[in-house]
């Protein structure tokens, strides 16, 4: 008996070791991903709008408490950093004097985002949170690909493709999976390759439309 438990131990420290070892390498890819945007805000080549990034920075952060509350373990650290990281940048914007134009649309985002944590609270259930802010990230995301679509050369993709394998990565370091840990991760994954592949697609036709 006390040989099985110690081979039960130590299965779980190697399997637990594997999901910290993916959750530094997601962690790795969010600063690989971030600190290029960061840099231009810093030498005002890049001007954000500072409303967006608090909502994507509050909406971000709460999803990482939701995914500790239902045992994500190593998986939510990516999911926390990355709050941290945008809320910073939201706060550089402001400082540096960005976009802090709001319209009727980043209202209806922010108002259903702050809706999240009430209903976290009523429900006891903290599943229906992450499904509110996921859908207030993805619908965020729509602006990006409607520009994209109509000027698919003035993006860089490089940026989604690393969100995309970070998100993916981030999943595979979670230590329990549920809807409530692994769909924010997943749907961000998804809406970064359907980006990359839409922009890609319109590229080829604009180099077709040429000749």
């Amino acid at each position: 008996m006390p040989e099985l438990t110690s081979s039960w131990k130590n299965t779980y420290e190697v399997k637990h070791m594997h999901k910290e070892f993916f959750s530094i390498i997601a962690i790795a890819l969010t600063f690989m991903a971030f600190l290029p945007y960061i840099r231009s805000i810093r030498l005002n080549k890049t001007k954000p709008h500072v409303f967006s990034w608090v909502i994507w920075g509050a909406t971000t952060f709460v999803v990482f408490l939701a995914q500790l509350v239902d045992k994500g373990g190593a998986g939510a650290w990516p999911i926390g950093i990355s709050g941290i990281i945008t809320m910073y940048i939201a706060a550089l914007a402001y400082n540096k004097k960005s976009d802090v134009t709001i319209t009727r649309t980043d209202w209806m985002f922010f108002v259903l985002a702050l809706t999240a944590l009430p209903l976290w609270y009523l429900t006891a259930n903290p599943l229906w949170a992450v499904i509110i802010l996921t859908t207030v990230d993805i619908l965020g995301f729509g602006p990006t690909f409607r520009k994209a679509y109509a000027q698919p050369n003035g993006e860089k993709l490089n940026l989604y493709a690393i969100m995309a394998v970070r998100n993916l990565i981030a999943m595979l370091a979670l230590e329990h999976y549920s809807f409530t840990t692994a769909l924010f991760p997943a749907a961000l994954a998804v809406a970064c390759v359907l980006f990359i592949l839409m922009v890609v697609h319109r590229r080829r036709l604009l180099i077709c439309n040429e000749y």
